[in-house]
């Protein structure tokens, strides 16, 4: 199968990339690596129950690290419930599930986290995030600045961050399930992961900037990654000053730098884990996938920006104005809940709608290395919405521009109907969901530019902004769930995209529900 058919595939024929045989849940993998015979650390379980009101410490210590590590995706609760859900693709009977404060496809977590540290408390080094003990596990110890610096190709000084996170993808963690459908759900999972850690850094005065372009080899060899396994999809370094000059392009970017010749400075290193998995399936197009979108070399590194597009705003209906959304990030993550039958109709207002749209979008801007960092930063994803019974809304299709805190009606009418029709399992009722939005963005995801590492990309960006819309709309006393079984060239219709080149990255109902009876607890001291 050719590289572009398997793209294809996973938007316009998603039966096409799921899997032909019954899952063996029972050779499952963990959603948790383990790695044995590895020096660890102890992360304090003493987490605070808030992040409202935090004051930078004077040093970053052990302390911080593990509650900032827990936050952003750490195991968070213990769920207990009993049914048979059809997405799960499990028998009826007992379901007990750990949870982070993230969602994920099927509830997998096909990410792992690690972290380069250079604290007093530990030797410097290599981590990697053991989030089933809560603990760090030393997987290389060493003073890796200037390596990084030049896998990042020379565009970020690590000796101003007091960290630099990493978010990688274990291909098999839910490939056994999804089959070559998994590609396309772990960078959307590793979108709403990075969403998060960049939200809770904000809590706790970190700034970041997201690398999307690195040298692949060199960052795997130096933690010790098999590509053929799990490979890293973004690079974050954290510092703790208010504004990342350190972040600005540096005056050595010209200088050529290349995957293999760097990874000769470092030994392999490979280390002994826990698989629970006695089978392993081969993953070839994944694998050639990843190979393709792979970057060995600092000059393919590109800034493309944002895009200035022209949209038909005859019909722009202004939104209220309102204030930004103030809550502790804490609490909405606890609260945070994915309805499923569980949703039910009732009036939204229309200032309800407005808070939940202005605050996703405001709090999704960031600092990434695609964009020049001495200009304004835009988005490459945009949300439509189709709305029924929202107060002082006629019921449309529409396209929210968040320039202008706007709605542009595109097509009047009620569409539940034609997107539950669109939909490839019946596990939602959208005739009881006022707000089904839909993220998007280009459908040749800036391939002229940055090959098939674009639609790594953009899925990524979409996921972030998922994270956005999730939280948002907990904050304003509803629920959300995130959706890839829907026909995305239904809801492409309906939105007239293809005028913008758009296409519908994944959907998300968003209403009041009632919660289904399970028994859950928090996980922390």
């Amino acid at each position: 199968m050719s590289l572009e058919a398997f793209l294809h595939d996973l938007h316009a024929d998603t039966n096409a990339s799921r899997p032909p045989d019954e899952v063996d849940w029972e050779d499952a993998p963990l959603k948790y690596k383990l790695y044995r015979g590895l020096p660890a650390f102890p992360l304090s379980p003493e987490v605070s129950l808030t992040l409202e009101g935090r004051e930078l410490p004077s040093r970053i210590d052990l302390t911080c690290i593990g509650h900032f590590l827990w936050y952003v995706f750490g195991l968070t609760q213990l769920s207990h419930s009993y049914l048979a859900s059809i997405n799960l693709g499990q028998s009826a009977g007992p379901l007990q599930m750990y949870r982070r404060f993230v969602p994920s496809g099927g509830g997998l977590y096909p990410n792992e986290v690690y972290v380069y540290l250079k604290t007093k408390d530990i030797p410097a080094g290599v981590y990697h995030y053991d989030a089933a003990h809560h603990r760090l596990i030393l997987l290389r110890e060493g003073d890796f600045d200037s390596y990084l610096k030049l896998a990042l190709g020379n565009r970020c000084d690590l000796s101003a961050c007091f960290g630099t996170v990493f978010i990688s993808s274990v291909f098999w963690k839910n490939f056994f399930k999804y089959n070559n459908f998994a590609y396309r759900l772990q960078g959307l999972d590793t979108g709403v992961l990075i969403g998060q850690l960049l939200e809770v850094a904000k809590r706790f005065g970190f700034a970041s900037r997201v690398y999307f372009q690195f040298l692949d080899r060199a960052v795997n060899h130096l933690l010790g990654l098999s590509d053929k396994e799990e490979n890293v999809y973004a690079v974050i370094p954290l510092s703790t000053e208010p504004v990342i000059t350190r972040f600005a392009v540096d005056n050595d970017r010209t200088k050529k730098v290349l995957a293999a010749e760097l990874c000769r400075d470092l030994p392999a290193v490979l280390h002994d884990r826990y698989e629970k998995s006695r089978k392993v399936k081969d993953f070839p197009m994944i694998i050639k996938m990843n190979e393709a979108s792979m970057m060995d070399s600092s000059e393919s590194f590109r800034q493309i920006g944002v895009a200035q597009k022209i949209h038909n705003n005859i019909q722009l209906a202004y939104m209220p104005h309102v204030e930004r959304l103030s809550y502790d990030l804490a609490s909405i993550c606890r609260k945070r809940y994915s309805p499923e039958t569980d949703f039910v109709l009732s009036r939204v207002t229309q200032p309800q709608l407005a808070a939940l749209l202005q605050e996703a979008l405001a709090s999704f801007s960031y600092r990434n290395d695609l964009e020049n960092p001495h200009e304004k930063s835009g988005s490459r994803v945009s949300v439509y919405a189709c709305l029924y019974n929202v107060e002082d809304v006629p019921n449309g299709a529409y396209r929210y521009d968040s320039a202008n805190h706007a709605l542009s009606r595109i097509l009047p009418g009620d569409h539940r109907l034609r997107l539950q029709q669109g939909m490839s399992l019946d596990n939602i009722n959208l005739f009881q969901v006022p707000i089904c939005l839909h993220v998007a963005g280009e459908k040749d995801f800036f391939k002229t530019a940055l090959g098939y590492r674009g639609y790594r990309i953009q899925q990524m960006e979409a996921g972030m902004l998922v994270q956005r819309l999730l939280l948002a709309a907990c904050a304003t006393g509803m629920g959300g769930r995130p959706l890839l079984g829907f026909n995305a060239s239904n809801s492409d219709e309906i939105y007239k995209m293809a005028l913008q080149g758009e296409t519908s990255l994944i959907q998300i109902p968003i209403g009041l529900y009632r919660h289904r009876p399970r028994l859950e607890a928090g996980l922390h001291s």
